[in-house]
């Protein structure tokens, strides 16, 4: 049993006999009071799609659910569901867009390293690569002689999501994005 303080993002916990995936945690450090840090935790009911806020102290212990993770890839979209496909025994996995809307700005057809989480046999959540390949659908005009300066222009990405990227860079360029800081990581 783990204490709150090393319970991760996307974890499994087990509370109240229900199962709850982590999808924010926010750390404060209380001033003038004598003890540790307090823990809020944003979570989701596998089940129900339920939202639950949860504050803990960083030495209370917590139950973790069994969770495995599974190699797939996007095979489709179908309305407000994503449609993966498991990597090694091509079982599909349906997740509704609200539960892995953090994450969709990043998903396309070829994005490679991603795993399905699931509980109970059942798919809750997806975990993404640190960073993933993506290409630039628009953006302003590159300009010439200006790779030296640290100006950065925004450019909207073939998913939808917007990052802040280098002036150099033009539309149709394949770039990395850091998943975690949703920042340019570098071209690809």
């Amino acid at each position: 049993m783990p204490k709150a303080s090393e319970i991760k993002k996307n974890a499994a916990v087990e509370l109240d006999g229900n199962v709850w995936i982590i999808r924010d945690i926010e750390r404060s450090v209380p001033q003038g009071r004598a003890g540790g840090s307090i823990y809020r935790m944003r979570m989701y009911d596998v089940v129900t799609g339920a939202k639950r806020d949860e504050s803990f102290k960083d030495s209370d212990m917590l139950t973790l659910a069994d969770l495995f993770r599974r190699p797939a890839m996007l095979s489709y979209i179908d309305g407000d569901e994503y449609v993966f496909m498991d990597s090694e025994d091509y079982t599909s996995y349906n997740l509704r867009k609200e539960s892995i809307a953090e994450e969709s700005g990043f998903i396309t057809e070829e994005t490679q390293g991603i795993n399905v989480l699931l509980v109970n046999d059942s798919p809750v959540a997806i975990e993404l690569p640190t960073t993933v390949e993506l290409v630039i659908a628009e953006t302003d005009p590159s300009i010439k002689g200006q790779s030296a300066t640290s100006r950065t222009k925004p450019a909207t990405l073939s998913t939808g999501l917007v990052v802040q990227v280098p002036e150099h860079i033009s539309a149709g360029d394949r770039i990395k994005v850091n998943v975690e800081e949703r920042k340019f990581g570098g071209r690809a």
